[in-house]
């Protein structure tokens, strides 16, 4: 496909850049810990996206600030670095010791027994879940001139991942778990002074009741989908349930059952919330670019979702693929990583001590001025030939090194699918003038959900 040079690219809306950096004394690290309470996104400079590596001193803690990529993956794969212990706060409620939590030999021991479960080949075989999702996705939204996208998408990527997960729909059987899942993800899981305040994961509990108790009901409802899956399994592998059941550790055991449920609620946290909110940003920068829309459109209707039996298929549509790989650039996943030293080390000639915090921002890497060109501009076709977009440096929406998402092939095919299935049948706008600003958190999320105009396609069949 020839790509299309704009005149005037598309510049989506941004949280403001300060002039200056807003650290150096008391007030100025009060300053920056209230913006990043509001967005984690929200203190950063000028500077910063012109610099690689910035030393700093943030509540008596030494941190390096690094945008340098080939630092980044240094860090990211190095043993001398973990994830902070207060990182599991907001999470751990609901994902428990699973993949997504766990660190050092029980994170590789899970993540080895975990790899059979996201072939390609596994993620291939859940492409009629997320094809039935989108259709559930068009149903709900036949006859309506105006809609709530955010919700819509947070409805269709819950049903997406509890019909691969346990064959179960959002609004039918797993009404509950949706339920639970959208309340959490909505409201606990979000960070707050108390996460910032704690010096690790289990201080200062008595401020998390609301977390502790969405939890325990969560992990009750999963336990139960287990012990009636044990008690009646299905005569084939259908979801991943049944992979997980199907899963032995290194000595030939099977999972145990709280691995089992820790494991199903981490794929739920990553492949629900990521993915909605993947949905959201692509449609909206959709919505601002017609021309784009429409050539990913004639991709969808040249190539419909119901023709889709593998994965190979999905390479019909390279544009939207292409879209989706630009909205994880310009709206990453996870806006913010960090890792704490547990060694002396040296990052691009900055010592690094021991207890050293090291903040990695795919929002400032995805928008450096000196590592891509035109860094704010909505331009997709910059992926369209690259086959492997993951071998760029400076790309980074899903991590990097060993710990890189295990589920990114998932989440992706979950995401082609429900927006191929939603252009299929709807033009879309955005009535509102008002732009939506991302607000960081556990994932990007829209300042506010605005309503999209729904236009149907004459094309679309009955």
């Amino acid at each position: 496909m020839d790509a299309i040079v704009r005149s005037a690219p598309l510049i989506p809306p941004a949280p403001k850049v300060h002039p200056r950096p807003l650290g150096g004394s008391f007030v100025g690290e009060l300053r920056i810990a209230l913006e990043m309470g509001r967005s984690l996104i929200g203190a950063y400079c000028e500077e910063d996206f012109e610099s690689l590596v910035t030393p700093y001193m943030f509540m008596g803690q030494h941190g390096l600030f690094v945008n340098n990529p080939t630092a980044v993956r240094h860090v990211l794969t190095s043993p001398k670095y973990r994830r902070p212990v207060k990182a599991a706060r907001s999470l751990k409620p609901l994902v428990g010791e699973g993949v997504l939590m766990s660190e050092g030999e029980i994170w590789r021991r899970q993540r080895k027994s975990l790899a059979p479960v996201f072939t390609p080949a596994a993620t291939g075989g859940l492409l009629p879940h997320f094809i039935a999702a989108g259709a559930g996705l068009t149903e709900t939204l036949q006859g309506q001139n105006r809609a709530n996208l955010a919700q819509a998408f947070h409805r269709a990527t819950l049903d997406a991942v509890l019909r691969a997960l346990f064959s179960r729909r959002a609004d039918a059987e797993g009404a509950l778990l949706a339920d639970l899942a959208r309340r959490y993800m909505e409201g606990p899981a979000h960070f707050n002074l108390m996460d910032f305040v704690a010096k690790g994961a289990d201080d200062l509990l008595f401020m998390d009741g609301e977390r502790r108790r969405i939890g325990k009901r969560w992990f009750t409802a999963v336990e139960a989908l287990i012990a009636e899956r044990r008690a009646k399994p299905h005569a084939e592998v259908r979801d991943l349930l049944d992979r997980l059941l199907a899963a032995r550790t290194e000595d030939g055991a099977p999972l145990p059952d709280q691995e089992i449920r820790d494991q199903s609620s981490s794929m739920l946290a990553a492949g629900f919330e990521t993915t909605s909110r993947l949905l959201f940003w692509a449609a909206y920068l959709l919505a601002l670019d017609p021309d784009t829309q429409g050539r990913v459109r004639a991709e969808v209707l040249d190539f419909p979702v119901e023709r889709v039996a593998n994965l190979d298929d999905l390479k019909h549509w390279p544009l939207l693929r292409s879209v989706l790989f630009e909205t994880l650039r310009l709206y990453p996943s996870a806006p913010m990583i960090a890792r704490q030293a547990f060694e002396a080390d040296e990052v691009l000639g900055c010592p690094v001590v021991p207890g050293c915090t090291i903040t990695i921002s795919p929002w400032v890497i995805h928008r450096h001025r000196k590592l891509w060109d035109a860094p704010t501009a909505f331009r997709p076709e910059r992926f369209l030939d690259q086959p492997h977009p993951w071998g760029i440096e400076a790309f980074l929406p899903f991590g990097a090194g060993p710990r890189v998402c295990i589920g990114a092939g998932f989440a992706l095919a979950e995401a082609q699918i429900i927006l191929a299935s939603l252009l299929a049948w709807f033009e879309i706008g955005v009535k509102s003038q008002r732009p939506v600003i991302p607000v960081a958190s556990i994932t990007l999320g829209p300042d506010h959900a605005p309503d999209f105009t729904l236009t149907p396609i004459s094309q679309a069949r009955p």
